[in-house]
């Protein structure tokens, strides 16, 4: 039996983690906890060199104050 051997081709994963596809798929993701957060969370899209993503951060110094007393958004993920 013969070993095969391949090459990946990063520039297609690149391609793929940069599609409006996962772009939409991660802000809704973050949609998601922002509506389970509450009242003065925001969502962002991050752009970065080889992948798309969001974020969710407290916007209001109420819901700072509410993230690290809480932990409201690491318990808004699960």
């Amino acid at each position: 039996m013969s070993r095969t051997r391949f090459k990946w081709k990063w520039s297609g994963f690149d391609e793929v983690r940069k599609s409006d596809g996962v772009k939409q798929a991660c802000r809704e993701q973050a949609s998601r906890i922002q509506a389970r957060a509450g009242e003065g969370y925001v969502v962002e899209d991050r752009n970065y060199p080889s992948r798309s993503g969001a974020a969710v951060r407290p916007d209001t110094p109420e819901a700072y104050r509410d993230n690290s007393e809480n932990n409201t958004l690491l318990k808004s993920i699960y």
